[in-house]
């Protein structure tokens, strides 16, 4: 297959590929809600001929091109997060979100269209060596659809609940706004942390404000419990590892006089790998419970473990390097340094098929990656510029022998 080929493939569609992502950002819809996501999805697919299972892991949808020559070799699956965020958009887009407090600030919107732009110009190919699985999930944002897909059996072809032959490995992107439009990025092994969550509730006896010697000040506990949980990272965990304890909201308390008998925070806890995870978690539960001893008070913690960490297969990998530097220039090709500690529920996918994810620019030409808007922020927008791009690697990623 030519390069002009696919690129002339990819070109005649990207003007309805850029309709289709404005259309799903402005009916943007929650985890587990992608209802109308779906039918937009399953219809394109009608259109183009695709069998597809419209209805995985409640929301997601499932599809598959089988090879030209009509051999079952194990397919290559392609994967995009559909969901969107609890945010009230800012961006001031003539196709801005339509429904209030609900927006695609993650760039969900933009891989779904990629997906169905990479189905596109697949399905019309007269050569195609490899069978395809298309993974439409439901429910990154804290959902755990990948999750719930690979238990569904998207991996498993038609004998085990999916669609076609096994998958043999599978690749899935992320917009990122600090790399150059045009541009791809991906590491061999870590490149997204694990993420668990907690809520801890400290309990005192309360009291007025004028006598705190005759309460015990959850407040107070409070407060020196989460300073000691960063000891964590500067004294429980070696410098040149990485750990992330973050604490996102504070509650408790009524009134400047008023000593509560309790204050609830909740928070994060992010790591690149499993010995340290284990770690970070048992001098967590630790430090909490004995500095709100000090205190006089008494901590209770609900863990929740969540997404672990997103590993690409290093063999996998440098396939990926050499498919794309092939096809789009090795001066758009290039290495993530240091992994990032933001989380991806891709990552279990990899549990179970040699898996590789990637990084794709959004940054546009003389913005300034300090200062332009980021993932999950109100006035993020994905970059329609980036699409193309987007397209052609997971098209190739598709057709090339491994």
């Amino acid at each position: 297959m030519s390069t002009d080929r696919l690129r002339d493939l990819v070109e005649a569609d990207l003007a309805e590929l850029v309709a289709f992502r404005h259309d799903l950002h402005r009916h943007p819809e929650l985890s587990y809600e992608e209802e109308r996501t779906n039918a937009r999805v399953c219809e394109e697919l009608d259109k183009l001929g695709i069998a597809h299972k419209p209805r995985i892991a409640k929301t997601g949808v499932l599809a598959h091109l089988p090879a030209t020559d009509g051999g079952t070799r194990d397919a290559v699956a392609l994967r995009a997060d559909m969901d969107a965020l609890p945010l009230t958009e800012t961006t001031g887009r003539p196709y801005a979100s339509e429904t209030r407090g609900v927006m695609h600030a993650c760039g969900h919107d933009g891989h779904t269209a990629i997906l169905l732009g990479a189905a596109r110009a697949l399905s019309k190919l007269e050569h195609r060596p490899n069978p395809v699985t298309f993974l439409f999930q439901p429910a990154e944002e804290g959902g755990a659809g990948g999750l719930r897909m690979c238990d569904e059996g998207c991996l498993l072809g038609e004998e085990g609940g999916g669609v076609g032959p096994r998958v043999g490995r599978v690749f899935g992107l992320h917009g990122w706004p600090e790399i150059p439009v045009g541009h791809v990025a991906t590491r061999p092994g870590p490149l997204l942390a694990a993420t668990d969550d907690f809520v801890v509730r400290v309990r005192g006896t309360g009291g007025h404000a004028a006598y705190p010697h005759m309460a015990s000040d959850p407040v107070l506990a409070t407060a020196h419990v989460i300073t000691a949980i960063q000891s964590i990272a500067s004294r429980h965990v070696g410098p040149t590892d990485s750990v992330v304890v973050t604490v996102g909201r504070v509650a408790g308390g009524t009134a400047n006089n008023v000593i509560p008998t309790e204050v609830e925070f909740i928070g994060t806890v992010r790591t690149l790998r499993p010995e340290t995870r284990r770690l970070a978690k048992e001098r967590f539960f630790g430090i909490v419970e004995k500095t709100a001893a000090a205190q006089g008070c008494h901590a209770e913690i609900v863990w929740e473990e969540g997404y672990p960490v997103t590993a690409n297969d290093a063999a996998l990998t440098e396939r990926f390097f050499s498919i794309a530097r092939e096809g789009i220039g090795d001066d758009r090709v290039s290495l993530v340094e240091h992994p990032s500690l933001g989380g991806e529920d891709f990552s279990y996918y990899g549990k179970h098929v040699p898996a590789c994810f990637f990084l794709l620019g959004l940054l546009a030409p003389g913005e300034d990656p300090a200062t332009t808007p980021k993932l999950h922020q109100p006035h993020f927008d994905f970059n329609d510029d980036a699409l193309a791009t987007g397209v052609e690697m997971m098209c190739r990623l598709a057709l090339a022998e491994v």
